[in-house]
């Protein structure tokens, strides 16, 4: 069987085969990773077919070369953030007599969770944005992943298609590069 990036190759070029070779190959190991993410095999089965779905629809863009399981990983991973907010505002919550329930705010009108984010520095984020920006792809990709994403290492590694090694090495590079950059700043700010 070839390996995915002539398959990949193949099927950018139009040989209709090499997309089933390519799922064949890749699907098993996606469908594991979605119903990982969704909880459900009947959500997972729809984010694979949505996926691929995607895949072939943005095939134009590949990169030739380049390996296509990322990607498509990346994709993927969109595809179930997509799906889960998409299902977060469908969702009208209502109590059984018809009445909207009421959030409990103090004086000022903040409910709790906004309570919450007003107690973050907006020139803190900025700063952290700034910094995550200047940080080399590889790093950055690796704090978004586990950091932001809240993805274990092993799930970035398999994300990014590196190592968990590489991608451990990549995360506490990126964390330090991000504490020299803030200079600190964020410690400070927690211990007001």
């Amino acid at each position: 069987m070839a390996d995915a990036k002539d398959l990949m190759a193949r099927y950018v070029s139009g040989d209709a085969t090499a997309f089933r070779e390519l799922y064949a190959l890749v699907a098993p190991r996606l469908y594991g990773y979605l119903v990982k993410l969704a909880r459900q095999r009947s959500v997972a089965d729809d984010l694979l077919q949505q996926t691929f779905l995607k895949v072939h629809r943005a095939r134009a863009t590949y990169v030739l070369g380049a390996d296509p399981v990322p990607w498509i990983y990346s994709i993927a991973h969109r595809t179930f953030i997509d799906e889960a907010r998409k299902q977060n505002r469908a969702v009208v919550r209502v109590a059984d007599d018809d009445v909207l329930p009421e959030e409990a705010a103090d004086l000022a009108g903040s409910t709790a969770d906004r309570r919450d984010e007003s107690r973050v520095d907006p020139e803190l984020v900025r700063d952290t944005l700034d910094a995550l920006a200047e940080l080399p792809a590889s790093q950055r990709e690796a704090v978004i992943l586990t950091k932001l994403d809240g993805k274990s290492v092993a799930e970035a590694a398999q994300i990014a298609g590196t190592t968990v090694g590489a991608m451990k090495v990549r995360a506490h590079r990126g964390y330090e590069r991000l504490r020299a950059l803030l200079g600190g700043r964020g410690n400070r700010e927690e211990a007001s």
